[in-house]
């Protein structure tokens, strides 16, 4: 399992905790650090196996932890998601059936109708177009993330470069069970205006427009 991570030591406990019986059950973890200046590889120590170190950019981390993980398969999973009992469970049996790759449907943090839907919304999309972000838990086999080169080393949609090419091959393995992730950047910008920024994102992406250029955008929050 890798974790990539950049400034998460609020979050990270969190998850590592919901992942500490798996870890037990003998379960990798690798948590991949860009740069954190807030102590969260100390937070790690002692509750991952291995803590590394790169210059920060998901893509990149990610693949650094691919290289140095043993397993058979590679899960990627963001350090401020949350991952229950029967998410774990219904990745272990999903496993046994050998799929290519897969993900998890998805539920945002908080409360409110709004953040619900929006949840509902984008695993259901991604079961109709067999495309998925990153923060719903992929997960690879190991030989075909490496025939296939792993992420593509740019600074924003690597999670949908990787599903378009993993596409052509097999599509996604859809697990219903569910993995919360943090609805901060829609609480802290409007949630009708990530929403929308997010579909203007990728519309642009699909259209042409280069992940860097998209990359600014998205950090500017229009």
């Amino acid at each position: 399992m890798v974790i990539p991570a950049r400034n998460e030591a609020q979050a990270l406990p969190l998850l590592l905790a919901d992942l500490a019986e798996l870890r037990g059950a003998g379960a990798e973890l690798l948590l991949v650090d860009g740069g954190s200046q807030d102590g969260t590889c100390a937070l790690a120590e002692g509750r991952v196996d291995r803590v590394l170190h790169c210059a920060p950019g998901r893509a990149r981390q990610m693949n650094l932890g691919a290289a140095a993980a043993q397993g058979d398969y590679l899960w990627f999973v963001h350090a401020d998601t949350r991952v229950g009992p029967q998410a774990l469970k219904a990745l272990q049996a999903a496993l046994r059936q050998r799929p290519l790759w897969g993900r998890f449907d998805v539920r945002l943090s908080g409360g409110g109708l709004a953040l619900g839907v929006i949840g509902r919304m984008i695993s259901l999309r991604s079961r109709i177009t067999g495309i998925a972000s990153g923060d719903q838990g992929l997960f690879v086999d190991r030989r075909q993330f490496e025939a296939l080169g792993g992420y593509a080393d740019i600074p924003l949609m690597e999670d949908i470069e990787l599903c378009q090419r993993l596409k052509r091959r097999q599509r996604p393995y859809c697990l219903r069970a569910v993995l919360q992730t943090s609805s901060r950047r829609w609480q802290q910008n409007g949630v009708w205006r990530t929403v929308w920024l997010m579909w203007c994102l990728r519309l642009a992406y699909y259209c042409g427009t280069s992940p860097e250029k998209l990359a600014r955008r998205y950090q500017r929050g229009a």
